[in-house]
């Protein structure tokens, strides 16, 4: 049957409808797309097109850069400690090695013939640093020049050079690197530090802090007052875009931006007298090994290590510091070797790159009892009275005994410094550990006062790595034994260990948060667990010399730039003030004075002039459980008037303080005041009674202008040799006496 017109119609309706609507629909849909298109453009193009552009451009530009000439450290008077020498460095350029049929390869291999290095070593160090690649490789730009050799000689440069047709790519040229001049002989390597090549780390650190002040090829300050005044040193490196094509090829330059040299830094370290003292440490060093040990070991004394600290009681300044065993610190220029770095952290070899005035950490021994002193003056103890001093003291089953076991009787605090008497000490302790409530006490005085001279925490020194120390008490001991009590509780049911040893692990284990009678006993004389830095007992003794001020200890004094303007001056800052009433303050410095003439350091002082340049002082002999005895000898000094330096040394198993530190110490002193063996004083012969108040001046072209270094102190004398004395000022760079003029007893 066919279908009717009318429905036929209908059903071709229906279909044109349909396509239509498709039609608009895929109209529709492309111009929603032409439009999305176009809006992209236009934000690609107009609202982001400067953005991409540079981006664009930044791909083919590649950066060379030229590190900056590192700032000089200098002495209290303008002597290099630290500078720049120029060596002959052979580098190469990866880009021009990559143009080469082989990539180099053959280049590199005559390169280490004329070096005399392996092939494979100049291969690896042309190589770049990625993840899986170990040292030594190039953590620089590529397109910057490699580095394969310090130091090279004359003629290898010329070797090259000469026959630039085998050599592509190789240059040898002057570069300025790191240099120790040690004038005086100074050594110095713990406190100036080392550098080494910026990391990824730090690149990276920089990068998300927005910064861009190190560059991949700089070289970084570590340790010691490379690392602190880093950025004051470095300078600024200068950068020059290299614009390169698709395959790296350089095809002109984009940008140059110059290098800008580093600041100078000044110091408070005066060359002449840290050469005294590192040679007085060594001395001390081999007099220990020269002494035999009666005690407990019966053989010579190690003397393993050891450091001495100059201090200037009145800012807290450095005016030297040294620990041995030290090493040379051209070592690290130009990167050192894994067997180089595994000698300066050897145990065998002492640790050498350990420095020992700052980190260090050793019982004090009686050099500890001006703090014990301070503690029983101002807790109720009279120094008016005297009190007992027998041969030993029983506290809690366990006889404690003076040195020796010697018995003095009844003497004052003062006489019980002078000779020492551990039992006055122990008494006084045991006394104040039972009036705070003794077991179940909190705070005990002498604790309280060895915290409030600074121990236990670090002093500020303005060089990194230094160590708190350790001072325990009650609360020390709690949070100690919640971290280790279920430790102590295993092992004192350890069956491989002795029977003494699970007693103190049982003891532990139940109470080992106490702070007991015992323990207050041996703090009082700087033993049990008190450990303190050669440094800290410095600021200690500066503290009661200077009237009860505690300095932040500084060594840098100044920034000034490469053309001798200041920069900024860095001051000396206050640290604490000493919880002590300045009559106590002056009982202990009369006190320490009697030690010197009358007590143990009085065969160290035999014959030096006390009455115009007088010496307070205190020996110390350290007990260390299972080795020798730590020899310490702490002092301070200077004119009549107020004392100007505080010098202290330790020798790590050397004896006692008189017989190994003090006759060094001594020496330190003869060397600042001018002293010599028969005590007489010569100024001229002396090399600073006290430090220069004035910034050695730095000319603009760099070099340092002779400045004098100190007023030679005459009083009611005529003046010295002209000759004599001219000679002692020219050597410290001042102006010889005909031109100084002479005021009061003195040269100006």
């Amino acid at each position: 049957m066919m279908p009717s017109l009318s429905n036929a119609g209908r059903s071709r309706g229906d279909g044109a409808h349909g396509v239509r609507a498709r039609l608009i629909i895929l109209q529709v849909l492309v111009l929603s797309l032409v439009i999305t298109l176009f809006g992209r453009l236009w934000y690609l193009q107009i609202r982001q097109g400067d953005e991409f552009t540079k981006a664009a451009i930044s791909n083919n530009v590649r950066q060379v850069v030229t590190p900056a000439v590192r700032g000089s450290i200098l002495d209290d008077k303008g002597r290099p400690l630290v500078a720049n020498r120029t060596t002959l460095v052979v580098s190469a350029s990866r880009t021009e090695l990559l143009k080469q049929p082989d990539k180099g390869n053959a280049v590199l291999e005559r390169l280490a013939g004329i070096l005399g290095i392996p092939a494979d070593e100049v291969k690896m160090k042309v190589r770049l640093c990625e993840r899986n690649v170990p040292q030594p490789c190039w953590n620089g730009s590529p397109y910057q020049p490699i580095p394969i050799m310090q130091g090279a000689t004359t003629e290898q440069a010329l070797a090259i050079m000469e026959h630039r047709e085998d050599f592509p790519g190789i240059t040898a040229e002057p570069t300025a690197v790191r240099a120790y001049p040690g004038p005086e002989g100074v050594n110095a390597a713990h406190t100036l530090g080392y550098l080494s090549p910026v990391t990824d780390d730090e690149l990276a650190k920089q990068k998300e802090a927005g910064k861009n002040d190190l560059q991949r090829s700089d070289q970084v300050g570590r340790s010691g007052l490379e690392r602190t005044y880093d950025i004051d040193l470095r300078g600024k490196a200068g950068v020059t875009g290299l614009a390169v094509d698709n395959v790296g090829r350089v095809t002109g330059t984009v940008s140059e931006t110059p290098s800008v040299p580093g600041n100078h830094l000044v110091t408070s370290i005066d060359a002449r007298v840290q050469a005294v003292a590192e040679q007085q440490l060594q001395e001390a060093l081999l007099r220990a090994r020269a002494t035999f040990d009666a005690g407990n070991t019966k053989r010579n004394f190690a003397g393993d290590s050891g450091a001495v600290v100059v201090m200037d009681v009145k800012t807290g300044r450095i005016v030297a510091m040294a620990s041995a065993p030290s090493y040379d610190p051209n070592v690290w220029v130009g990167g050192i070797s894994k067997k180089d770095y595994d000698a300066l952290t050897s145990p065998k070899a002492g640790v050498p790159l350990m420095p020992r005035a700052i980190q260090g950490q050793f019982a004090p021994g009686s050099i500890f009892k001006v703090i014990s002193t301070s503690a029983a003056a101002e807790n109720g103890y009279s120094v008016k009275s005297n009190y007992p001093c027998p041969s030993g003291i029983t506290v809690g089953g366990i006889t404690f005994n003076n040195l020796e076991s010697a018995s003095y009787g009844d003497i004052s605090l003062a006489r019980a410094l002078e000779v020492s008497c551990n039992t006055v000490f122990y008494g006084l302790s045991y006394d104040m550990w039972l009036k705070a409530g003794g077991l179940k006490g909190k705070n005990h005085p002498m604790v309280d006062m060895a915290r409030a001279y600074g121990l236990g925490a670090p002093t500020g020194i303005d060089i990194p790595g230094e160590v708190p120390g350790r001072i325990v008490d009650q609360s020390v001991r709690r949070a100690e034994w919640e971290q280790n009590k279920d430790n102590w509780c295993r092992l004192s049911n350890d069956p491989k260990i002795t029977g003494q040893e699970k007693l103190v692990y049982h003891e532990n284990c139940l109470d080992g948060w106490q702070f007991r009678a015992g323990d207050a006993v041996n703090f009082a004389i700087g033993q049990g667990e008190t450990l303190v830095t050669p440094l800290q007992m410095a600021r200690v003794y500066a503290a009661i010399a200077n009237g009860g001020t505690l300095w932040e200890p500084t060594i840098g004094k100044a920034i000034v730039s490469p053309d001798g303007k200041v920069v900024r001056e860095i001051q000396p800052e206050v640290s604490n003030k000493l919880p002590i009433s300045p009559q106590a303050i002056g009982y202990l410095q009369t006190a320490l004075k009697g030690v010197s003439v009358n007590g143990t350091a009085r065969g160290v002082f035999a014959g030096w002039p006390m009455d115009k340049l007088p010496i307070g002082a205190k020996t110390g002999t350290g007990s260390v459980q299972n080795k020798q005895s730590t020899s310490w000898f702490a002092t301070f000094g200077g004119p009549a008037d107020g004392p100007q330096y505080a010098v202290v040394m330790m020798v790590s198993q050397g004896g006692t303080g008189s017989g190994t530190s003090g006759p060094s110490v001594r020496k330190i002193y003869d060397a600042l005041f001018g002293v010599d063996e028969k005590g007489n004083i010569d100024p001229a012969k002396a090399l600073m009674p006290a430090p220069p108040t004035t910034l050695p001046k730095i000319n603009p072209d760099g070099t340092v202008a002779p400045v004098a270094a100190y007023t030679l102190e005459l009083p009611g004398q005529a003046p010295p040799d002209g000759p004599r004395a001219a000679v002692a000022l020219e050597q410290v760079g001042a102006l010889p006496p005909e031109r100084l003029p002479y005021r009061g007893g003195r040269y100006v």
